[in-house]
């Protein structure tokens, strides 16, 4: 594939916030029909690489103990520290524009981007976020970390659709819109 998308997939509250102040993500299993995955399985069917920032990765392998991502995709985690690699996961530190190019110019799947804030700040910043797909949890927080943080340049974006689920999960999808 020599477009490859990448898309920022991510949940958060209705209030805007994707974990509380001490990165507790539990009122996320608020979601979990048994047979449902929100389009997931649809969605990484065609995805080869995951980007997600240390903190994240941080909390996964807190609550966990593993990193399952690890096993579907080629994972980079980006971090501002040096860090041995480990079997599918790359900890970058370096520049993310260079990063992106060089995952575009290899022939694989779409990137997947799972935050944290920062991350999706830095992606945003530099104008390579391709498609959004935020699912809204129907629950106000009311404080916690927020999917959107600091200041960033206006962009437009282009609605594409919009899906309602049983679980009162609503699932917005839009793509960068380069006119």
């Amino acid at each position: 594939m020599k477009n490859r998308i990448l898309t920022l997939y991510i949940s958060m509250s209705l209030d805007g916030f994707i974990a509380t102040k001490n990165d507790d993500i539990s009122w996320l299993d608020a979601m979990a029909l048994e047979g449902e995955d929100y389009g997931y399985g649809a969605f990484t069917s065609k995805v080869d690489t995951y980007i997600v920032g240390r903190k994240t990765y941080d909390v996964v392998m807190g609550l966990i103990g593993e990193f399952p991502q690890a096993s579907k995709f080629d994972c980079y985690v980006l971090t501002r520290q040096d860090l041995p690699d480990t079997e599918n996961i790359t900890f970058y530190n370096g520049d993310i524009i260079e990063l992106i190019e060089k995952i575009r110019s290899k022939p694989g799947g779409n990137i997947y981007c799972d935050g944290g804030g920062e991350i999706v700040k830095l992606l945003l910043d530099h104008d390579l976020i391709d498609e959004y797909m935020i699912s809204i949890i129907p629950i106000l927080l009311g404080d916690g970390k927020r999917l959107f943080v600091g200041e960033t340049s206006s962009r437009k974006i282009k609605f594409v659709d919009s899906k309602k689920y049983e679980s009162g999960l609503v699932q917005l999808k839009y793509l960068r819109d380069r006119s």
